[in-house]
């Protein structure tokens, strides 16, 4: 489960970054889902994990799938923003 909780805490970052990318649409979904991903994550740790493609097994992966895109638009992003400062130092 601690790799479970690694993925849950980079969700929880996520909409800060949708926020940064000016993605407000998407900062809410991924809000909206992490509730979801925080509920799927207390019942299985504390009770029996919820069935396969039960509704709050749906949002905990989805709420990844969400964060996952966030995560590579950001990369992408900081990437970006670095190669335009270094082209502006070289000119």
């Amino acid at each position: 489960m601690d790799i479970v909780m690694v993925f849950l805490l980079l969700s929880t970052v996520t909409p800060f970054l949708f926020i940064k990318l000016k993605k407000l649409p998407l900062a809410i979904l991924q809000s909206v889902l992490l509730v979801g991903m925080w509920m799927y994550y207390f019942q299985a740790v504390f009770n029996v994990a919820p069935p396969t493609l039960s509704p709050l097994w749906l949002i905990f992966y989805a709420g990844l799938f969400v964060s996952q895109i966030g995560w590579i638009m950001f990369i992408i992003y900081v990437v970006k923003t670095q190669e335009a400062k270094l082209q502006k130092s070289y000119q």
